[in-house]
């Protein structure tokens, strides 16, 4: 008899539920060795980091793939790195869905395979143009998208709430940095020493390696959906088909109306046209899930204010991350003149960083509220943006600069695992691919969004960026753009932590009745 079995203390409604959600996911933990857990865990982190990877492997050689093209326009090249997060971002929702009813696995493994192909098409476009560079990079983005919620609901299904959980999930949200600059890396090797297309073909061969070993060593975890779709019109619901059309839609068009604005002028007709018709169709979507849907894409009784606020500062900081992260590469090639490959090397603290605030995390999340931790993102978040904004051109790379990307990562760090396993927790078992979802969600949509924010201001304020102090005007902006991104994260956890700490410490009108003896 286990001892879930024996302990008798929570009994109510959801005790025969918990009871089986436990018994079950610790039998899949233990059920491996430790060289397969090992291995296992590699595989599952591999998906946060090929996903990293695949933005940093175009931030680095940007100028180099947009001067192959023939594209210098910073709208245009935006496009290359907010297309791929626009669709990573979008269809995390519909891919955790699918993962629900489908099974983690089989999603995680053909994401992974989904990468490998539109790398390679990525790769090829370099005999075409840049249209089909981005429409490759966007369709690239699926893979990411079948990835992440899927990845986090095996570990979500796999481990137990504890202390060994939190360290997988920081273990998970480690990963994060290094991608991104191991990618960074590669990409600059590449594109100064090689080719540029080598850089999305080696991304698809360690794919198809990381897909054939995934399928080797992930269990087949007992996965049984709430309500088994059986006929043609079930699957439909369970989807939530018209949702999903509604909500992507709406994403899309919105996203593509802000970073599309920059690139042809906010004074275009149908950028307005696609902005509206995007509000619209996400203003039906939340009736649809509201008041229509049998089975809705966002179970919305799920959003409790804890749920609300973890988003919320979620979608703050990622977007300020994301501002920040792009006009790093550029303050660092396009105002300094550094090379890709310098850039790259100078980009390396996030590694160790990030790796120290994941584990710090780790530890800190069984002593500490997720508020403070919440804080302490967003702060960073905030920090590292206000370093590069007022880092002088000329000033040392020891200075404020390196002082930026010691800080930055302990926001991405904190706020991931921290956030992951407070949603993993929250929810029952067979909804661990939407709770995954939605932080994945709002973090790749928001850096794509943020892009599209940045790209605004900068067109407004830099008279066109025709010579060196109007371009380095119109970067400040777009990171004072970053800058109240994270302040307002900062906000928000700030009123958050006031009103839980006042809640916490006020006794109840219950707390304060007499107990019967």
């Amino acid at each position: 008899m286990t001892d879930v079995d024996t302990d008798k203390s929570g009994d109510g409604p959801d005790y025969d539920v918990q009871r089986t959600q436990s018994s079950t996911t610790c039998h899949a933990a233990k059920s491996m060795g430790p060289l397969r857990e090992v291995i296992f865990v590699f595989i599952v982190c591999m998906a946060q980091f090929m996903t990293q990877a695949g933005l940093g492997c175009t931030l680095a050689p940007l100028t180099i793939i947009g001067g192959d093209f023939g594209v210098h326009n910073d709208g245009i090249l935006s496009w290359f790195i907010a297309g791929y997060s626009l669709t990573s971002g979008t269809f995390i929702l519909v891919f955790g869905r699918c993962g629900d009813l489908i099974g983690y696995r089989p999603m995680f493994i053909f994401g992974f395979a989904w990468f490998s192909l539109w790398s390679i098409v990525a790769g090829v476009s370099v005999y075409s143009n840049h249209v089909l560079f981005i429409f490759a990079r966007t369709l690239q983005g699926l893979g990411p998208a079948m990835l992440l919620p899927n990845a986090l609901a095996i570990l979500g299904s796999t481990y137990p709430p504890g202390t060994k959980k939190n360290m997988v999930f920081s273990l998970f949200g480690a990963t994060a940095p290094n991608g991104s600059i191991i990618g960074a890396v590669f990409a600059a090797l590449f594109s100064q020493l090689g080719w540029w297309p080598w850089t999305f073909w080696a991304c698809a061969i360690a794919c198809a390696i990381f897909a054939l070993v995934g399928y080797m060593v992930i269990p087949h975890i007992y996965h049984e959906p709430e309500h088994p779709p059986h006929t043609v019109k079930d699957w439909i619901q369970q989807l939530d088909v018209i949702g999903a059309a509604l909500g992507v839609g709406g994403l899309v068009l919105v996203n593509v109306a802000w970073n599309q604005g920059p690139v042809v002028g906010w004074t275009t007709v149908y950028v307005y046209v696609v902005l509206i018709i995007g509000a619209v169709l996400l203003a039906l979507f939340f009736a649809w899930e509201l008041w229509i849907a049998t089975h809705p894409l966002i179970p919305l009784h799920a959003l409790s204010l804890d749920v609300l606020y973890v988003l919320g500062c979620i979608a703050c900081g990622w977007g300020s991350f994301g501002i920040w992260v792009y006009y790093f590469w550029l303050f660092l090639e396009h105002i300094r003149g550094n090379t890709p490959l310098l850039s790259a090397a100078q980009f390396t603290p996030p590694c160790i960083s990030g790796l120290i605030a994941a584990f710090t995390t780790g530890y800190l999340m069984s002593r500490m509220r997720p508020a403070w931790i919440m804080l302490m993102s967003m702060v960073a978040f905030a920090l590292g943006a206000v370093f590069l904004a007022i880092a002088p051109v000329a000033q040392t790379y020891w200075a404020l600069t390196f002082v930026s990307l010691v800080v930055t990562p302990w926001g991405m760090d904190m706020s991931f695992p921290a956030s992951t396993v407070l949603l993993s927790d929250a929810v029952e078992r067979h909804h661990q691919g939407i709770a995954a979802s939605l932080i994945t969600t709002v973090v790749n949509y928001s850096i794509s969004l943020g892009l599209g924010f940045a790209g605004t201001v900068e067109v407004h304020v830099n008279r066109g960026g025709k010579n060196f102090h109007d371009k380095l005007f119109g970067y400040r902006a777009a990171l004072y753009m970053s800058i109240g991104l994270a302040g307002l994260g900062v906000a928000t956890s700030l009123v958050y932590l006031v009103k839980t700490k006042v809640k916490r410490t006020t006794p109840s009108v219950e707390e304060g009745k007499e107990q019967p003896q």
